[in-house]
This record gives structure tokens, C-alpha cells and sequence, in this order.
């Protein structure tokens, strides 16, 4: 059985997410941002054959929307709702329904290509679980070995430079690997380097 490779997604639609970027560039620049990032990131890694794609969406009520069903059927992904609770929750309760080594991570992203994955995943094989850190702090994919034993997003600080090093905490005692370090966008000068060519993005397409 293939590996699981789990993608938290939110509905691209104005107003909703990505709050601390629209704070900086605006609800619609923000948006754009989002939607092309979201797309970009499923036609690299959704037909990739050595693992299988789960789409997980939220709002939970949007996961059976004509949208996503076509998009999931566009790059052979399967769907699902987050479910109710906090990010750490969430991502806990995501993990630990899947009974194939899986790994976990956002979908604003812009600069993971299919070898980041790959490369993971092999991580993953020799370490209890493999986090790949971001340059703000965070992390941008996280997967564990046995997620069904561990406590691992309690006392965390998001969306802050603590949010890894708290993460890590409740990794003690174990052996973690890592992946590369990426840039998520949540900051008008992260866009900007976005937008100056540092990271290359596919035009989008209506969801």
C-alpha cells in the first residue's frame, strides 16, 4: 500500500484565510496568493504515483462541494473534512486516521516539489517522525511514525518563531529527522520575494 501524503486546505475564497497576509497586502491579493499556490501545489504532487493524495478541507461543510470534487478528480486526490478542533488537533486526529506511513502539510507552500516529498517520506523510514521547517519558525510538513502514541502539538505557540521549537518539545527522547527548509507566505515582504521570482507559481485556473 502507497504511503499517504495528507494536504490541509482551506476553500480559496475571499476573506478566508491567510488572515496575516491580507492584514499586510490586502484580502484580495492574499486570496490570488492562496488559490494559486493551492493549485500549483496539486498539480505537482497529485499525480505523483509514489504516494496517494488526501485533500483535507476545511470548512468541514465545503468538502463535498462540485469544487472539490472536480479538483480531486483532476489530480487523482482522495477528500475528507479537518474535522472540529484546534490546528494541533486537527492535524493529530489526520495523522493518526490513516493506517500507512503519511506525512502532513499546508498547501501555501509554494516552493515544495515532488523530491521534498520523496525525500520525507525516506526521512520518515528511519526516524519516529520528520518535521521540515520553515524559515518563520513553523514547520511546513510534519509526519510520525506512531502519531497514535504521542502528545506532539500541546503548549504550542502558532504561527510564531516558537512554533517548531515548541513542536520539538514534545518530541524528546525520540529520533526526528528533517526535511528542507521552505518558505510559507504569511508576511508582505515573504510575497514580495514571492513576486521578485524566488519561488516560481503556476498561473491559476477557476476552482
Amino acid at each position: 500500500m502507497r504511503p499517504t501524503l495528507i494536504l490541509m486546505a482551506r476553500t480559496p475564497k475571499l476573506g478566508r484565510g491567510k488572515r496575516r497576509l491580507a492584514a499586510e497586502i490586502g484580502h484580495v491579493a492574499a486570496s490570488r496568493f492562496y488559490r494559486t499556490c493551492l493549485e500549483t501545489t496539486l498539480r505537482r504532487l497529485g499525480a505523483d504515483p509514489r504516494w496517494r493524495l488526501l485533500i483535507a478541507v476545511t470548512p468541514d461543510a465545503d468538502w463535498r462541494a462540485p469544487c472539490w470534487q472536480r479538483f480531486a478528480a483532476e489530480c487523482g486526490a482522495a477528500l475528507k473534512p479537518q474535522g472540529q478542533g484546534d490546528l494541533g488537533t486537527r492535524m493529530h486526529r489526520l495523522l493518526c486516521d490513516e493506517g500507512t506511513p503519511s506525512l502532513l502539510m499546508g498547501s501555501d507552500i509554494p516552493g515544495v516539489v515532488p523530491k521534498d516529498i520523496a525525500g520525507a517520506f525516506k526521512t520518515l523510514a528511519g526516524a519516529d517522525a520528520v518535521f521540515g521547517p520553515a524559515e518563520d519558525g513553523g514547520f511546513w510538513l510534519v509526519g510520525m511514525k506512531r502519531p497514535k502514541r504521542l502528545q506532539p502539538f500541546e503548549n504550542v505557540r502558532w504561527s510564531s518563531r516558537y512554533t517548531l521549537t515548541d513542536t520539538l518539545e514534545n518530541f524528546r527522547g525520540t529520533e526526528v529527522g528533517f526535511a528542507p527548509l521552505l518558505a510559507d507566505v504569511d508576511t508582505e515582504a515573504a510575497y514580495l520575494r514571492l513576486r521578485r521570482g524566488a519561488e516560481r507559481l503556476v498561473p491559476p485556473r477557476r476552482l
